[in-house]
């Protein structure tokens, strides 16, 4: 059995006269394969942003700014909106994300994680990303161009339950 060309697995259930009714429960999740991504961790930006639309969960589209890039540019922000990234298989809602088509990398400003109350610690060639309820969420080790770059994978859209 397939679905779009994808493999489903199934189940069936006997029927029994003397026994209850079985409920049957199915998921279907949505990933797209292909779905990963590079986040540069940036001290210098001062928001979120990402140039792939596939990777908003929601965005107005009826947001518009302009931002400054370090070379005095300006480029064009045309919405906002929340991306689920999945990191060691943990969902993460990061939201006020700037959409704006032109940008090549996803940037995560160092400043506004802090702003949402997460620690940030550069040490010994590590970024560790910490929250004060749930501990480290995570950890990243330097490149050799002295970034600090978070892979990950797209977390899914849609979960249907049958």
């Amino acid at each position: 059995m397939s679905y779009l060309g994808k493999k489903l697995n199934y189940a069936e259930v006997e029927d029994k006269v003397d026994q209850e009714d079985e409920l049957l429960l199915m998921a279907y999740l949505d990933f797209k394969q292909g779905m990963i991504e590079e986040w540069f961790l940036d001290s210098g930006c001062n928001n979120h942003m990402s140039g792939n639309k596939d990777w908003f969960s929601e965005l107005d589209e009826n947001f518009r700014h302009a931002v400054k890039l370090g070379n005095d540019t300006r480029i064009v922000v045309t919405g906002k909106g929340s991306v689920l990234l999945n990191v060691n298989g943990v969902t993460h809602v990061i939201s006020h994300v700037y959409y704006v088509p032109e940008l090549k990398n996803n940037l995560l400003s160092i400043g506004q994680l802090q702003e949402k109350g997460l620690s940030i610690l550069i040490q010994n060639r590590k970024c560790k990303v910490s929250h004060p309820e749930t501990r480290q969420i995570l950890e990243i080790e330097m490149k050799g161009n002295r970034m600090f770059v978070l892979t990950t994978t797209k977390a899914p859209l849609n979960s249907t339950c049958f």
